[in-house]
């Protein structure tokens, strides 16, 4: 019998993400989960009156390719999947699998090859510009595992987070987003944290589940020579299959001229990518309520009720601060008390204390009242 959670969840992605319309076409990619979800979206894709088109994606296989894969092949690769992209007015990108460790083993400069060709050239150049797409995480057994819940209660936590009132969400964070098109200085305080930077002319972006399923975030992006300070991050990160915890970044004129981590040298073949990927493309405040710890998946923890994000790379043209890089890393710092607690003030205006906006334009984001 059909899970009536999927039919549910299925309609959120196709008519209130990519708000599917008649005669378009809508690219589905699907990594490691079951044909279920897969089969309702493409039924809700043809009731809309739109065209489905599916890729089965498996991490194993792309293990496989990215780790021999040759630049010729690489490019040919891009080439046929950006030709694809370029054809279609939405993407639904549902990504699974059972061992989030899959691609940890792939040596540095071969995931560079990856990022900087395909992934640069697909996603960055194609899919994120030119269509209407929603990424999001399907619930398997490693996610339960890593989220340190039975599989049970880890569905019933997906379903609450995936399929909660977004539109309401998205009424609560205009106030947000004006205040951010108005605000030059910001100012992160926090344990081991004391940062400084300028959002001037970039103003804020409401993430409100129209391009990742589960959503909770408003995002700007820093003016990208502004950046200065310290910054210590105390949730755990993925990056190509490995978990990185304690990051430390230091920033002077917009560049990390320090950085350590669990594994100091890792983290700096990342950031020694390419110019851009030691300067930041995104700076973001979560706000999701049903989202409380992280679980060591970016899509989830970066919308962390409390928290914000701080992304090493590569800009997104909404919120324009000139950086490009290959790199788009979100890590993530919760506010909470029980997490340190902290501080982000808006032009010498405190507006979030311990994870709680005091700010009565943006009460409405506490987590009592968006759920």
């Amino acid at each position: 019998m059909l899970d009536p959670r999927l039919t549910k969840l299925a309609d959120v992605l196709v008519n209130y993400s990519v708000k599917a319309q008649p005669g378009e076409n809508i690219l589905i990619e699907a990594y490691g989960i079951d044909a279920a979800l897969v089969k309702e979206i493409v039924k809700h894709v043809h009731a809309a009156g739109a065209h489905p088109y599916v890729n089965i994606r498996d991490h194993a296989i792309m293990r496989q390719l990215i780790m021999n894969g040759t630049e010729a092949q690489m490019q040919t690769w891009a080439d046929a999947d950006a030709f694809q992209m370029k054809q279609m007015q939405g993407y639904i990108g549902v990504r699974g699998g059972a061992n989030i460790y899959e691609l940890s083993d792939i040596p540095a400069d071969r995931m560079k090859l990856y990022n900087s060709i395909y992934y640069q050239q697909v996603h960055f150049d194609v899919r994120v510009k030119d269509t209407r797409w929603v990424v999001l995480r399907y619930p398997t057994s490693s996610m339960a595992q890593l989220a340190s819940m039975s599989t049970e209660a880890f569905e019933e936590f997906y379903f609450n987070v995936c399929t909660m009132d977004y539109g309401k969400m998205s009424k609560a964070m205009d106030a947000l987003k004006d205040l951010m098109d108005r605000t030059d200085k910001v100012r992160l305080v926090g344990p081991g944290t004391d940062l400084k930077f300028s959002i001037k002319g970039i103003g804020g972006v409401k993430c409100d589940g129209e391009l990742n399923i589960p959503d909770g975030e408003v995002y700007s992006a820093p003016v990208r020579d502004s950046v200065n300070g310290v910054i210590s991050f105390n949730t755990p990160t993925p990056h190509d299959g490995f978990i990185f915890e304690n990051i430390v970044l230091e920033f002077e004129n917009g560049k990390i001229i320090k950085a350590t981590a669990n594994d100091t040298d890792r983290i700096n073949e990342i950031f020694d990518m390419d110019e851009g990927a030691r300067y930041v493309g995104e700076f973001a405040i979560g706000v999701n309520p049903y989202i409380q710890h992280p679980m060591k998946d970016t899509l989830f923890d970066e919308k962390i009720d409390g928290s914000f994000h701080f992304t090493p790379g590569n800009c997104y043209d909404d919120a324009y601060n000139g950086n490009k890089s290959s790199l788009h890393w979100d890590i993530v710092n919760i506010q909470r008390p029980e997490y340190g607690g902290g501080e982000i003030w808006f032009d010498d205006v405190l507006i979030r204390k311990d994870g709680i906006f005091v700010l009565p334009e943006l009460e409405q984001l506490n987590p009592e009242n968006l759920k």
